[in-house]
């Protein structure tokens, strides 16, 4: 039996074996005085809380239930908050204040930024920490070095730092985080880069260790994407041929889980997917399916589930459709079955650890400032999906790189919700459970099991790729809905609802990288070559025969990035295992 048909088997067989243990808890007597005795001390062990009005509320938020059928549906089909199966959230009080009112330590929300040179990044980053109480950084890196390609490569003039900052060397890496102790246990750094994702990790470490010593590896907190196949399905930045992408990925997975041990290796895109144009149901299928995929391809390498499996992660898109209400809650439900029951994977692995950002798709840049509501409503859904971190779009993003007044308002408005309002730091769980969200939830399970059957039809997530399938139904999704929009069908308010009589213009200026800007990256790179000209061959040599003889190419990589750029590696890379090439 394939993969995708024991994980439908498992839902399937889970969802049968919760109204067995209903059945047992109404017809059992002692079965069922049990759960009665288990929820009352549920109940009674719940602290409570003192809002700034004085109402007194308990911390979690639990139905009112008495009858032991209703219990054990509730504990078996949605549990608690941190238990199995997770759908009302990998952990238990993650927004909730401490019992003294302080806010809670772990900061959710994670700050997303890249623009012009590594020291113009830097400062967008030591702006926006001003904004919110811990250290957590993700990083847009510009068009040439999402390619591999260095900054005075052929085709790149005029792109460097264009919609993300430039990354040529080790160099650039340690600009870009100069000020922040990345070993700091509190702090957090997001890369959102997949083609040459094990290039720019090493870069990481060993930037890393210059400033922080040998033995900042195991320190380091966060994430890389690399998720390849979200690469060949929907984004199209695949630098190397899909079966090396995918080892240069094992490989670094494989040497990330022995030896940095807070870092998650990889994170699982959904929000791609649904950029690209996928519906919801869509976007949970495919990156459910492509998680499934990766960890059966890592355990056939030999790694053990329990090691890698707990260090991935992902990341999905957050809109304005109903569907968003319950994506990640039933996400979560069917990851924790497929690990526990298919692949056999303890707690740790079983929990869904999920980024959410608001839907960038969603953005218009007519009448701009509606962008502010559609962001705090999508800010609302992500939060009541228990999401673990969350990054918030700036208003002015449909048409340009953030600006700092925008980028600020962006920050502010997960502040808002999460330590002005109540509505989270209060009560876990309080939009959790109602009919309406169990009904959606069950809806939109259905269909992204109905999903999986049409991948698993096609011979997996694989061969669904080969035949173009994912991309194919994007395509689809993604025409419907524009001619959702053209037909008024999909109401957009600015665009195709309430227009305004008259043109809207920008508010704020476009945000460029100057040429003088980009032609400093330039000479910097061109220094770095100059320095390290005797190293470079002979580095580019031994990773070469690492690739060939099959050792794990990541541990040479942490030695490569010292003398050679990204566009080297990239480039030596290519004339060892190939280039990407579109399936047609």
């Amino acid at each position: 039996m394939s993969i995708l048909n024991q994980v439908i088997s498992s839902i399937e067989s889970y969802d049968s074996s919760v109204e067995d243990r209903v059945r047992e808890a109404r017809t059992d007597s002692s079965s069922g005085t049990e759960l009665l005795d288990r929820w009352r001390s549920i109940v009674e062990g719940v602290p409570s809380v003192t809002t700034p009005t004085g109402l007194r509320l308990p911390r979690l938020a639990l139905p009112a239930l008495d009858e032991p059928g209703a219990i054990a549906r509730f504990l078996h089909a949605e549990g608690l908050p941190g238990e199995f199966p997770f759908v009302n959230g990998a952990y238990p009080q993650m927004y909730t204040s401490n019992h003294d009112g302080q806010a809670a330590s772990e900061e959710p929300t994670r700050l997303f930024a890249g623009l012009g040179l590594a020291d113009d990044t830097n400062r967008r980053f030591h702006y926006l920490v001003g904004h919110q109480r811990t250290a957590r950084l993700s990083t847009a890196f510009d068009g040439p070095t999402l390619y591999g390609l260095d900054s005075d490569a052929d085709g790149a003039s005029g792109k460097v730092g264009e919609g993300g900052v430039a990354v040529d060397t080790v160099e650039d890496m340690v600009r870009l985080y100069k000020g922040f102790d990345l070993t700091d246990a509190s702090m957090s750094v997001s890369m959102t880069i997949s083609g040459p994702a094990p290039i720019l990790l090493a870069m990481y470490v060993v930037a890393a260790q210059h400033r922080f010593g040998t033995d900042a590896m195991a320190k380091l907190r966060g994430t890389v994407q690399a998720d390849m196949l979200k690469e060949v399905q929907a984004q199209n930045e695949a630098i190397f041929p899909l079966d090396a992408s995918l080892r240069f990925l094992a490989d670094m997975i494989a040497h990330t889980s022995h030896h940095m041990p807070r870092w998650y290796p990889i994170s699982i895109s959904g929000y791609h997917i649904a950029e690209a144009g996928a519906t919801p149901v869509q976007q949970a299928a495919y990156t459910l399916s492509n998680g499934i995929a990766y960890v059966e391809m890592l355990r056939d390498r030999g790694l053990p589930v329990d090691q890698f499996a707990p260090r991935l992660s992902f990341f999905l898109d957050c809109g304005l459709d109903v569907e968003y209400l319950v994506l990640a809650r039933v996400c979560r439900k069917i990851w924790a079955i497929a690990l526990r029951d298919v692949f056999h994977a303890g707690d740790r692995a079983q929990r869904f650890k999920l980024h959410t950002q608001t839907s960038g798709r969603s953005l218009v840049a007519r009448e701009f400032q509606n962008n502010l509501t559609r962001t705090a409503v999508e800010l609302m859904l992500a939060y009541a999906n228990a999401t673990n971190s969350c990054h918030s779009n700036s208003a002015d993003e449909a048409f340009t790189t953030p600006s700092e007044h925008y980028a600020r308002l962006a920050s502010h408005a997960q502040s808002i919700l999460l330590e002005e309002s109540g509505l989270f730091k209060h009560a876990s769980n309080l939009f959790g459970s109602s009919p309406g969200m169990v009904m959606l939830q069950e809806v939109v399970q259905r269909a992204i099991l109905d999903e999986f059957r049409r991948i698993d039809e096609m011979g997996g997530v694989l061969a669904a790729v080969e035949q173009r399938y994912q991309r194919s139904q994007i395509q689809l999704a993604a025409h419907r809905y524009e001619s959702q929009i053209h037909s008024g069908q999909r109401p957009i308010v600015g665009v195709n609802l309430y227009r305004p009589k008259a043109k809207d213009p920008a508010a704020v200026p476009m945000m460029r990288t100057p040429a003088a800007r980009q032609r400093l990256q330039i000479s910097r790179l061109k220094a770095f070559k100059k320095k390290h000209a005797k190293q470079a061959g002979p580095a580019l040599d031994r990773l070469e025969r690492v690739v060939r003889t099959g050792s794990n190419t990541f541990e040479e990589l942490l030695h490569t990035v010292e003398h050679c750029s990204l566009g080297q590696i990239t480039a030596r890379l290519q004339q060892t295992v190939g280039r990407f090439r579109p399936m047609v």
